[in-house]
């Protein structure tokens, strides 16, 4: 594996999932692999439990670890062509992206959506330009348009907890206090669409999510029968993806944040989220503090997710 941005990447997931149950039952086994190795994470955005399950895993695996913040500590990187650079950012991404595959074996990148323009969101400006010139394997830590080590932990925890082989999982769009881009559900839906569930996505109408993600997933539009009989509850906001209005906040209705009574229209499901979270928008605390919720378990299955691209990678160099 060079790439890892979306599901198809991992090839069968199946035996994508077999192979985390194994690094899971222990953690050091591959550990020669990395020996002398060296991962570069490149953050341009801020995180939490990318940052810190990236590293374990890649220590996990022996490997040596670079974190750089961009705008923190290095130089502001200009990453448009044709720019006259006149301004605050002395460095070109052009000429920081093959310096930055000198000093590593593999890089991690970190870029969100801007929500400036869908074109260059949709268009992974950023990461691509790291697949085109660092020469090295490229792995997504949470692109402008998809996460997918997060869906592949969310899927790993999914294998973990399911009842019966073919689970309803239900992706619920949820209030939020500020406009969020869409690649943790598009990643989640793709993941999904690749998996052995039976997918339901409900939002309101207006946060109808790209088809190329969503594929032949069943849309509806009635959280509460969207709800009904699932196994997983997966709750995310994001914001509109549609052309014309692309990135703007619809609605904050606290009608559509998760509570007891929803989640007792479903099969005793699980409560799942990417975190943060924000309490009592997207979730109220009885749910989210309830033992239907295993949003701490999901946290930790990033560090097998990663363990398990970072090792296909290693194993590929």
């Amino acid at each position: 594996m060079k790439i890892f941005i979306n599901a198809k990447d991992l090839g069968n997931l199946n035996t994508a999932v077999k192979e985390a149950f194994e690094v899971k039952k222990n953690r050091f086994m591959y550990k020669h692999l990395g020996e002398n190795k060296t991962l570069l994470m490149v953050f341009f955005n801020s995180s939490l439990r990318t940052r810190l399950s990236t590293q374990k895993a890649s220590m996990n695996l022996g490997m040596n670890t670079i974190v750089l913040d961009i705008n923190h500590g290095t130089w502001k990187l200009e990453t448009e062509r044709g720019i006259i650079m006149d301004g605050d950012k002395p460095e070109h991404i052009l000429e920081a992206i093959p310096v930055m595959g000198c000093y590593c074996d593999i890089i991690g990148v970190r870029s969100f959506a801007k929500f400036e323009s869908k074109l260059d969101d949709y268009s992974e400006n950023i990461l691509q330009q790291f697949i085109r010139y660092s020469n090295k394997p490229v792995f997504s830590m949470e692109g402008a348009t998809t996460h997918p080590l997060q869906a592949f932990a969310d899927l790993i925890t999914i294998e973990e907890f399911k009842k019966k082989s073919h689970p309803k999982v239900v992706l619920s769009w949820a209030p939020h206090p500020k406009a969020l881009p869409q690649a943790v559900p598009n990643s989640f839906v793709d993941f999904m669409n690749e998996a052995d569930v039976d997918l339901v996505i409900t939002h309101p109408k207006g946060y109808e999510l790209d088809p190329r993600f969503v594929r032949g997933a069943m849309v509806e539009y009635n959280q509460r029968k969207a709800f009904e009989g699932a196994d997983f509850i997966y709750a995310k906001n994001w914001a509109v993806y549609e052309d014309t209005r692309y990135g703007q906040v619809l609605s904050k209705d606290r009608n559509w944040t998760i509570d007891t009574a929803k989640m007792n229209l479903t099969n005793h499901a699980k409560f799942m989220h990417c975190l943060p979270i924000r309490r009592n928008m997207i979730v109220t605390d009885e749910v989210i503090e309830s033992p239907q919720s295993i949003v701490i378990q999901e946290a930790s299955n990033r560090e097998i997710s990663c363990q398990v691209v970072l090792k296909r990678m290693l194993e590929n160099l």
